[in-house]
């Protein structure tokens, strides 16, 4: 191993012990229960925030990973701390989906079944069994999947339906944010839904959730990835006709490497040769939105031929697992270069010096984007999780 990657992974582990003491130090709401809702850029805690299924699986899903690695008992016990308040307060007993949010009393506030919600429910339940053994969330994490199946699957044109209300009926607005499109079908839910399917595989070798797997491997490799641009596809109606919108440069990295690892735990060789394929076109497509800093721009919209010029926190960290994952499988040192660059970056201006975690980014102009250090969207996961992946892969 070079003094470089040395350097580097000795760099990232520091990192995701300071993102973790910033996350089990700052967030703990000892007076309400589960974590505050949210903290903004100054450190400021924001009173009576509501609080998100999201954040709170996120923060499930991290702890847990991050125990395996640490053996740090105080992770651990944070990860139970996520559990035991997405089981008591967000998990609807009722009609058995999750709430969207809640209030600081914790009532429901947001009662919506947004599927992408209930897939990051699954995605870390199943890492907290992992580590817990605790059947509780192990049939939590399968009475989800199969409420997605249920409700959510459309057995007419494959893929699955964005959102829903409590008891499962149609809903007028299926958006995750305001900035997404009104779609029925969404990359973004489908990325995760395999995300979350698959790490329940990992832990229940159920052959029919298999089959499920690669019956989804299959449909966003036809209608997600655009083999003749290397971009994704973000906004479908139900019957797949397209909705043009921006090229997402992290969303792009993100599942470049993401599906493939899903396709190789699904053990199928077809999906895990496209999908090696697959990762390495995005990345050298998602190379258009590396700025000469090292740093990754937002988004880029082609109708108007317009560079967001933002660099958030979450496609940086997308970036150096993408782009360290194309290494691996080309040992091409321009990647690596890429990947160091970018950490480079992230150091300098991503990384609060002050308090720890990472902003939200920094606008053309390096200046800070005033949003939330945690909030509803901004969580320990992308910046764990590459901290994570790299001291594994660089380990191996």
């Amino acid at each position: 191993m070079s003094l470089q990657l040395k350097l580097l992974k000795s760099e990232l582990t520091a990192e995701l012990n300071s993102i973790l003491n910033y996350w089990s130090e700052r967030t703990v709401d000892e007076k309400n229960g589960g974590f505050v809702g949210q903290i903004d850029f100054n450190d400021h805690l924001i009173a009576h925030a509501e609080k998100g299924s999201v954040l709170n699986a996120r923060i499930l899903w991290t702890f847990s990973a991050s125990y395996k690695t640490t053996k740090n008992k105080n992770h651990k016990k944070v990860a139970e701390r996520a559990f035991e308040f997405l089981a008591a307060y967000l998990y609807d007993t009722q009609f058995g989906g999750l709430f969207w949010s809640i209030n600081e009393d914790k009532t429901p506030k947001d009662t919506k079944n947004q599927i992408y919600a209930l897939a990051f429910a699954i995605y870390g339940l199943s890492e907290y069994y992992s580590i817990s053994n605790e059947e509780r969330a192990l049939e939590m994490a399968k009475k989800l999947y199969l409420k997605i199946e249920e409700h959510s699957y459309d057995p007419i044109n494959k893929g699955y339906f964005e959102a829903f209300t409590r008891d499962w009926q149609p809903i007028e607005d299926l958006r995750l944010s305001a900035k997404d499109a009104n779609e029925k079908k969404t990359m973004n839910t489908h990325l995760h839904i395999i995300e979350g399917y698959v790490n329940l595989y990992k832990v229940w070798k159920d052959e029919k959730l298999l089959a499920t797997i690669i019956e989804l491997l299959e449909t966003i490799e036809k209608y997600f990835i655009n083999t003749e641009t290397g971009h994704l596809r973000l906004f479908f109606d139900e019957n797949w006709k397209e909705k043009p919108d921006v090229i997402s440069y992290g969303h792009d990295i993100e599942a470049a490497w993401l599906l493939q690892q899903c396709a190789e735990i699904s053990g199928n060789e077809t999906l895990i040769a496209n999908y090696k394929k697959y990762a390495i076109q995005i990345a050298e497509v998602t190379k258009e939105g590396l700025d000469t800093d090292g740093g990754l721009w937002y988004e880029f919209d082609p109708e108007k031929n317009e560079l967001i010029a933002e660099k958030h926190w979450w496609p940086q960290a997308e970036a150096l697992i993408g782009f360290y994952n194309a290494y691996q499988l080309t040992g091409k040192e321009e990647y690596l270069d890429i990947v160091y660059k970018n950490w480079k970056f992230i150091k300098k201006h991503i990384i609060d010096p002050q308090n720890g975690e990472w902003f939200w980014g920094v606008y053309g102009d390096y200046s800070i984007m005033q949003k939330d250090k945690a909030g509803f969207w901004k969580c320990p996961y992308h910046n764990g999780r590459a901290c994570l992946e790299l001291i594994h892969r660089i380990e191996n």
